[in-house]
């Protein structure tokens, strides 16, 4: 019950990110407090925004039958672990401030700790499955 509620907020999060960096870069960006990339960037932010936005569906549409797509879940969580190293990497180098990086690490992190407690095997269950 529980990922049936976090999986369509997860893919939310990621179709209001790929919308936006696919749509409206220069003010998203903007108004997170990042520079205004050059012109040539907008096309890999939109290849990104791509992944942003077939993720997002993604999770809104296994939601019902989270149990049946862990695989996707799983994935979610190794990307969520890479955005909060690259975060934790880019701040600690002072690339980026961590009031640009606070907010989207915070996101990372809960999201890898709800997905992990809620689908990750616990120690007994992978005891009782070899039983």
């Amino acid at each position: 019950m529980r990922l049936r509620v976090l999986l369509p907020i997860i893919g939310s999060l990621q179709l209001l990110l790929g919308i936006s960096y696919l749509f409206s870069p220069s003010l998203f960006l903007k108004l997170m407090g990042h520079s205004i990339p050059q012109p040539d960037l907008y096309y890999p932010l939109a290849m990104l925004a791509a992944r942003f936005i077939a993720y997002g569906l993604g999770f809104v549409i296994i939601a019902s039958r989270a149990e049946l797509h862990l695989l996707w879940i799983r994935l979610m969580i190794l990307i969520q672990l890479i955005d909060l190293g690259a975060g934790l990497y880019y701040t600690l180098t002072g690339t980026v401030s961590l009031s640009l990086s606070g907010f989207p690490m915070f996101n990372a992190l809960w999201i890898i700790v709800l997905l992990s407690l809620w689908t990750l095997p616990t120690n007994t269950q992978v005891i009782q499955s070899k039983v």
